[in-house]
């Protein structure tokens, strides 16, 4: 089963972008589908390998980082390739 998610990751200290970037990095060396934006970035592919490199991931920004914050959104298939019709 294919599975698309959104993530933002937001540390709360005055450097911010570092453990942002480094996320994101780490996410894209997974081998997964990975895009980003501005805002957030999404990670596409199978069920359980998205789980288990965000679980890890997830585990290693939140050890890293006294205070963060991680809003996710999972949708049940992959919206890589979607584009509007408007």
């Amino acid at each position: 089963m294919d599975i698309s998610v959104e993530l933002t990751l937001t540390p709360l200290q005055d450097n911010f972008e570092p453990p942002i970037i480094e996320f994101i990095q780490r996410l894209r060396a997974s081998g997964l589908t990975v895009l980003e934006n501005p805002l957030s970035t999404q990670v596409y592919g199978n069920y359980d390998q998205v789980m288990e490199v965000l679980q890890n991931e997830i585990k290693g920004a939140f050890e890293n980082l006294d205070h963060v914050v991680l809003a996710m959104k999972m949708v049940k298939s992959d919206r890589s390739g979607y584009e509007p019709h408007f």
